[in-house]
Order: C-alpha cells, then sequence, then structure tokens
C-alpha cells in the first residue's frame, strides 16, 4: 500500500492476514482473493458520506446495538403501508409505538406466484416494482436514520430465484453460470445427495433437487423455483459480498442472513451447520468490520440450540452480531399449551449460562411458522413424551381442535405421516382473542389480553433485542382472506401476513377497547423496561424455583438492584414466589410486597418485581 493510508486501509490491515488465510484455504485461488480485495475498497469508497460518519460512531461506541431501550418491530411494506413511500409517511406512528430498529420483510424483485414472501430473489438490486424503487429504499433509510431508526433487510443468501440474471444464464448455458448453481446430467449424484439431505417442505415441495425442460437437473431446497447458490464457486461468494455491500450502502443497519446454516453443500452429509458455513459467515464478519463497521449481521439459525450458539462465533473470532432465538419462541409457546413451564425453565438455564456478548433477537411471533424444534430426547425421559403425539396435541391445541382451548391457528407443511406439521397464527388468535370475540365472550376477551400481555412481559423480560411483529401491538386476529387468493392459497403462513387493518389502530388510545388495552398496555411494558438498568445486557440474569411448575421465575440483577420476574403460563391462579426477604415493588401495577416467598398471580398473569430501594442500603 503506498501514499497516505485510508480508513479503509487501516481497517484492511487488521484483518487482511486473517480475511486471505480463510479465503485461500477455502478456494485455494489468490487472483479471485486479490479482485475480492478491490471489489471491497470499490464499495467502501461508493459509501456515502453519511453513512461514513455513522460507521465512526458506531466504531467508538461498539456496544450501540445492546442497549435496552432498543425496540423492534418486524413488518411487510405492502401489508403495512402500501410502498415504501408509505412507510416513510408512517413513522410517526412507529415512533409512538416506541420503535427504533425497524425490520422491512422481503422487497426485493422476485417473481409474482413464485416468490415465496419474496424470498426467491430475481435482482439484488432491485425493489420489487409496486413497493417503489431502489431510490425509495434509500430514502427510506435516510428519514430512518434521523429518526434514530435502524433498518433491516433480509439477504436471501442460499439460493436465487429462476428469475435471476445467472439462472436465466445458466439456463441457456452460458460459460461461468451453471457453476454459480448445481447442475446434473443425470439423477444419480442427486440421489446421493438426498440419502442424507433432510427434505425443508417434505409436503408443498418435496425432495431437494428439480429436473428443468432441458432434462438437466439443478438442486432446489427449498422450492423448485429457488436455485440453491454454489459457494464452493469463489465468483458467487465474490458476487453475492459485492450485492450485500450494495445493500449496506444503501443505508441498511441490519442485515438479515436468511437461512445461512444451508449455504455449504457437500456430498454425504446434511448440507446444513458444515464448518465452511463458519467460514463463511466469519469473513462476512470481517468484510463489514472493513467496508462498512456500522452495520451488524442478524443470522436466521433455525436449528436446535446446541446448533445456534456457534454462529456467535468466538469473542477473538466473531460471526453474527445476532442471532434469531427461534428455541426460546417455540418452547414459549409449548408451554401456554401445556401449563408446564418445566422445558421453559431448563431452555432458559442453558441461555443463562451463555456468554454475555451472545446476543439474541426475542419475539413471540414473525413472518414464519411455528415449528416445535423441542428438547424431546429431555422430554421423552422427563415425562414420557412421544414426539409426534406431542406434535399433534400442540398443534390440535393451538388450531382450537383440543377441548377447552380458545387458541386458533392454521398449519403449514401438514405431514401426516411425521406428524411434524408447523403452526401459523397471529399473536392475538393464538391467545384467544378470535374466540373472545367470535362468542362475544368479554370474559375470555379479557383473559386473552392477560395472556398476550403476560407472553409479551416474558419476551421483554429476556436479554437481548425485543421485536413486536406488525399488528400484535393492536391485537390484530388472523387474516383469512389468504384462502380466496390463488397466488398464496396453499401458504398458510398468510394467516399472520394479512394487511395491518389502520381502523384497529384508532383505537390505541382508548383504555375501554380491546386495541387500547394491549397498546397502552405493550407500551407501558416497554418504557419500564427501557428505564430500568435491571434489563441492560450486561445483568446478571438466573432462573429460579418458584414453587410452581405453572410458574416461572426469572431474576435480574445490576448494581445492586433486584428485579424478579415470575410469569404464570396456566389458565388457573397460582401461588408462587422466591425466597427473598425485604420489600418489592410490582412495576406495571404498582402493588407492594413485603414478602414474594408466595404471592397470587392471576390466570395467564405475571409481576415485575422490583427490590425497594430502601431496602438495599441497609442490606
Amino acid at each position: 500500500m503506498s501514499g497516505k493510508k485510508t480508513v479503509f486501509d487501516r481497517r484492511l490491515e487488521r484483518h487482511y492476514d486473517e480475511l486471505k488465510w480463510l479465503y485461500c484455504g477455502l478456494y485455494r485461488d489468490e487472483n479471485a482473493f486479490e479482485y475480492f480485495v478491490r471489489m471491497l475498497r470499490s464499495c467502501w469508497a461508493d459509501r456515502k458520506k453519511a453513512l461514513r460518519d455513522q460507521d465512526a460512531r458506531r466504531e467508538t461506541d461498539p456496544n450501540w446495538y445492546r442497549r435496552r431501550e432498543l425496540l423492534g418491530m418486524m413488518l411487510y411494506v405492502d401489508a403495512f403501508a402500501g410502498d415504501l413511500n408509505g412507510v416513510k409517511k408512517k413513522l410517526s406512528y412507529l415512533r409512538e409505538c416506541g420503535v427504533n430498529y425497524l425490520h422491512l420483510m422481503p422487497l426485493l424483485a422476485s417473481p409474482r406466484g413464485r416468490s415465496d414472501g419474496g424470498y426467491a430473489v430475481s435482482d439484488f438490486r432491485a425493489v420489487q416494482p409496486e413497493l417503489g424503487s431502489m431510490t425509495d429504499l434509500e430514502r427510506l433509510a435516510d428519514a430512518c436514520r434521523k429518526e434514530g431508526m435502524s433498518l433491516c433487510l433480509d439477504f436471501v443468501m442460499n439460493h436465487t430465484s429462476e428469475d435471476h440474471e445467472w439462472a436465466k444464464k445458466a439456463r441457456a448455458g452460458e460459460p461461468g453460470y451453471r457453476e454459480r448453481y448445481f447442475f446434473y446430467d443425470t439423477w444419480d449424484i442427486p440421489r446421493a445427495f438426498e440419502q442424507t439431505v433432510p427434505q425443508v417442505f417434505p409436503t408443498t415441495a418435496p425432495g431437494s433437487f428439480t429436473q428443468l425442460d432441458s432434462g438437466q437437473i439443478v438442486m432446489t431446497s427449498f422450492y423448485p423455483y429457488q436455485w440453491d447458490l454454489n459457494y464452493a464457486n469463489p465468483t458467487v461468494f465474490n458476487d453475492m459480498t459485492e450485492n450485500l455491500l450494495f445493500l449496506a450502502n444503501r443505508g441498511i443497519d441490519v442485515i438479515r442472513l436468511d437461512a445461512i446454516p444451508y449455504i455449504w453443500k457437500e456430498l454425504g452429509t446434511g448440507c446444513r451447520n458444515l464448518p465452511q458455513v463458519h467460514t463463511l459467515a466469519r469473513m462476512l464478519r470481517m468484510v463489514c468490520e472493513v467496508v462498512c463497521p456500522g452495520v451488524l449481521l442478524l443470522g436466521e439459525v433455525v436449528m436446535e440450540p446446541a446448533k445456534v450458539a456457534p454462529y456467535f462465533g468466538t469473542p477473538e473470532k466473531p460471526e453474527c452480531h445476532m442471532l434469531y432465538n427461534v428455541t426460546t419462541m417455540a418452547t414459549t409457546w409449548h408451554t401456554l399449551a401445556t401449563g408446564d413451564v418445566s422445558l421453559l425453565r431448563r431452555q432458559m438455564e442453558a441461555v443463562c449460562a451463555l456468554p454475555k456478548d451472545f446476543l439474541f433477537l426475542n419475539y413471540l411471533r414473525c413472518h414464519d411458522d411455528i415449528g416445535w424444534g423441542l428438547d424431546y430426547p429431555w422430554l421423552r425421559e422427563r415425562f414420557g413424551a412421544d414426539e409426534v403425539a406431542h406434535k399433534r396435541y400442540l398443534n390440535d391445541w393451538f388450531t382450537g381442535k383440543w377441548p377447552d382451548s380458545d387458541a386458533r391457528g392454521e398449519l403449514y407443511n401438514d405431514d401426516p405421516r411425521l406428524g411434524d406439521a408447523r403452526l401459523c397464527g397471529t399473536t392475538a388468535s393464538l391467545c384467544g382473542m378470535e374466540a373472545a370475540d367470535y362468542e362475544g365472550d368479554p370474559f375470555k376477551l379479557e383473559r386473552a389480553i392477560a395472556c398476550d400481555l403476560t407472553l409479551h412481559a416474558w419476551m421483554l423480560s429476556q436479554s437481548g433485542v425485543p421485536v413486536i411483529y406488525s399488528g400484535d401491538e393492536v391485537g390484530q386476529l388472523n387474516d383469512y382472506t389468504y384462502h380466496n387468493d390463488p397466488d398464496r392459497r396453499e401458504d398458510s403462513r398468510y394467516i399472520h401476513r394479512g394487511r395491518f387493518q389502520w381502523g384497529l389502530a384508532e383505537y390505541r388510545d382508548d383504555p375501554d377497547t380491546r386495541q387500547g388495552k394491549l397498546f397502552q398496555g405493550l407500551r407501558r411494558l416497554e418504557m419500564l423496561r427501557a428505564g430500568e438498568p435491571c434489563f441492560d445486557g450486561d445483568a446478571d440474569v438466573q432462573v429460579e424455583d418458584s414453587g410452581d411448575r405453572r410458574v416461572l421465575a426469572l431474576c435480574r440483577r445490576k448494581e445492586g438492584r433486584e428485579l424478579v420476574c415470575l410469569f404464570n403460563f396456566s389458565d388457573q391462579f397460582a401461588w408462587a414466589g422466591v425466597s427473598r426477604e425485604g420489600s418489592y415493588t410490582e412495576l406495571m401495577y404498582g402493588t407492594r410486597y413485603g414478602d414474594i416467598r408466595r404471592i397470587e398471580l392471576w390466570p395467564n398473569g405475571f409481576a415485575w418485581l422490583l427490590r425497594d430501594g430502601r431496602e438495599e442500603k441497609n442490606s
């Protein structure tokens, strides 16, 4: 490097040796690496001043995204506000919701009817026309930045649409493009792959390969119109990294790495979580630290717990900045259906034992289904639970088929042979509000509202970044109109992807309505969280015995302060507590307790109990 060193040069120096070692160890191609570095320099040069300034600020404050004040919301642009300009006009509503982290669901170009909800991308540098343009996206990002709001966008790494330029050229036989995918002339190798590779969608898209009209076979792990990319080809990694940086340079703060465990394929393996995936993730982390250190990587790892934590990397060699807390989410809904916190307690003990640097994104519902990836070996040992029978019970409970269940949901990818269906539905409908509305039962409605707020209080009590699913703040119910849409009727996930009901939001300030009770209750919980140091990410957190298997007890401590959180997951009154002396104040309702060893919790109720400050000084 000659002449005066740039900021880019100094950042690259810190990572150059490791980056080259990993890249060349994977690809054995120094020319490809030198091209890769030149591409990174070019992307940095294209980064506008406002983003470079933000990078500099965040470099001096590396924990900017770990503050308890961070609150997210995920939404579909078209469902929420029609298009990107519409979202910009609704930023005031998002501010009213307390949102400072906004996740826009897939919005890049994708073919109608073959989009998989936007996850079949035909152009990584173009927005779906009906949602606006890339310029509109950049202007929204600029507006969010001025409001102190971070913007998150999905980046689909594993595959492209069959309509992508690369796929079209591969289909046409242009040199160098079939090598970007997995093409085969016969079924010999695809059949060998399928002996060890689990199917992603065994009912709606069985198999992992698709035969084209030409007779050639291409790998399609998800849907036939989504062609898997071959990351063993350095050109694929180079170009996809450039696409990621293109989005970062439009002002995206958080890049969600979709289906990252799947991106490396190797014959004779399950093609999940292979070591090369972690090499790629580590390189992407270094790329961001060199080109755009203000940008975060959010990994979507829908796997059992033991396979999730490795995607954080190590303190010395980090990979993703954040990961979805998928297992806790699924275990939460399991706990609501069983009324027994044993599994959730075990799950939280494992989470609390992880390093505090590991940052999870916590949520109740999202765009996707709920998969029952629970700890079935432990459930079998502890309760004698049969996996298939238990999944059937959970699905029956949440679809309202079980006696006395007021939950209303639908199944996704129901496999009667394996009993492995997943669950769809909004938080409000799964908590019983839809059934209460239909029956006109005010008692059931109040119970459902209590359940909804308790689940959100539980989510907010966990360490990490809490994210609300758009519509949950006003109790939006399932949308069954997708049954009448030929492009969506086969995908039951659209039951919770309906249009945002702005008419419901008009009641958010009325405490006598369902919407007002939820909106105001949720805002109070969020503000309490933002103001209480015990919710900091570096607080000490542990699960304790509540004295009742229906009630989970979580204790958070920081700098002499103590917060005891109790959650009743049953529909019955419960007496529970923790072994403590001294007085506590319940933060939500202001009730004072001289003793919290045994207090009464309402059905599906909770308590946030803060140790009295005067007691702290005297102790």
